[in-house]
């Protein structure tokens, strides 16, 4: 895979060493048994998978090149360019400003912009009409343009059944910038909806059997269907597609589901069902894949804490979160900052959208055994501060030099 070249403060010795240790022993990521790092009477486990993906990467060496080849120009990024306070926050520094925020709401007058303006299109892609806009402008989008590779090729997957005379069904979060570009350009080809989850999706089957009246979907389904939807053609025939950072087993279970609806409705079986559902596959990226495979793997390990690490608004790590949770009491931090002791420490709820303090968050017996893992936009950098923030409360019997030492030298 490419070699990107990202600033050097992202990249950790440590992190480093153990992932290129893993890759060599497991070249087709079978193996999903987390990294131990043990330090006595501190235990971390490290998930196989973890921070930056290739779409992330890609998107961080295009913004900052960019900056380093025009000076003197202004720079604007169309939203943040990945869900990371610590990378946004580099590119403002260095004179980047955010026309918009993650919710779509103008920053920046569009009318303030000229031809002679870059606008760095986001690792999530945008919509159709912020596009045509900012070409009209005369700004040269598709030179700056970091969209995910992975998330171009679920727009492809959606043309494709679109062209076969399918609807289309995105399994996204209607307010992210990934669901919001990726119904842009579903809606330019075929008649789109976006469910949230699996309640979503269990009320919009309701319209496929006419177990609701045909004239409540426009209500229930508002600023999330295409224009010119007709609830009662328009869902005889459909696809679904997805964020890609969705959970894997949601998105599949709703493809799933909604399978099934057709085939009982419209009395199919697995040989004709494709007369009324599409076959798409999971268009889930590697990265997200990957990284919820090796959660599932560490959560076999018998452990005491989960530390998920990632920014608070990043789909991805929420859904890490989400899977912890399941198991053992789970902190979601930004960075090493929000340790605040061996007693304290501040962590985000992701179902209230609130940052909480609690306190003896860690066990006295030990070894405290902590599992850890971190979202796609995570710097490997911010991994390595929490883990040495941990092992700094406790006297062990390794430094974390001596680890990395030991880890670089396999």
């Amino acid at each position: 895979m490419k070699q990107f070249n990202v600033p050097t403060n992202y990249r950790s010795k440590l992190i480093s060493a153990i992932k290129h240790n893993r890759k060599k022993a497991d070249k087709l990521k079978k193996d999903f048994t987390p990294t131990l790092l043990d330090f006595g009477p501190v235990q971390v486990y490290l998930a196989r998978h973890f921070g930056f993906c290739y779409g992330v990467e890609n998107a961080i060496e295009i913004a900052f090149r960019t900056v380093d080849e025009n000076p003197g120009r202004r720079i604007f990024l169309l939203s943040e360019m990945i869900h990371n306070p610590q990378v946004n926050a580099d590119l403002q520094e260095r004179g980047v400003r955010f026309l918009q925020d993650t919710k779509g709401n103008q920053l920046v007058d569009m009318d303030e912009l000229t031809g002679d303006d870059i606008v760095l299109i986001p690792a999530f892609g945008t919509t159709l009409a912020i596009e045509e806009r900012l070409n009209a402008i005369g700004i040269q989008t598709e030179k700056y343009n970091t969209t995910c590779p992975f998330v171009e090729k679920v727009w492809n997957r959606g043309e494709q059944i679109a062209q076969k005379g399918y609807s289309i069904v995105v399994h996204g979060k209607p307010s992210h910038e990934e669901t919001r570009a990726t119904f842009s350009h579903s809606a330019a080809n075929t008649p789109t909806v976006v469910v949230n989850d699996m309640n979503e999706t269990q009320e919009l089957a309701k319209y496929i059997t006419g177990e609701k009246p045909a004239a409540n979907f426009y209500e229930e389904f508002r600023g999330r269907y295409s224009e010119g939807f007709d609830v009662e053609k328009d869902l005889q025939r459909i696809g679904v597609i997805n964020q890609t950072t969705m959970l894997a087993s949601d998105t599949q279970a709703i493809s799933d589901y909604l399978k099934q609806v057709m085939i009982n409705h419209y009395q199919l079986d697995e040989t004709n069902v494709e007369q009324h559902f599409a076959d798409t596959r999971d268009t889930l990226c590697y990265a997200t894949n990957d990284n919820q495979s090796a959660v599932y793997g560490l959560l076999e390990t018998d452990a005491h804490l989960a530390i998920v690490v990632g920014g608070y608004n990043s789909s991805n790590t929420s859904h890490l979160v989400e899977l912890c949770e399941e198991k053992l009491p789970t902190y979601y931090i930004s960075s090493a900052d929000k340790i605040l002791s061996s007693t304290e420490i501040l962590h985000f709820n992701f179902h209230t959208k609130q940052e909480l303090h609690s306190v003896d968050y860690l066990p006295k017996e030990e070894p405290v055994k902590v599992l850890i893992t971190s979202g796609a936009s995570c710097p490997d950098a911010v991994v390595e501060d929490v883990i040495a923030k941990l092992v700094s409360y406790f006297s062990t019997e390794k430094s974390m030099e001596e680890i990395t030492a030991t880890m670089v030298a396999n």
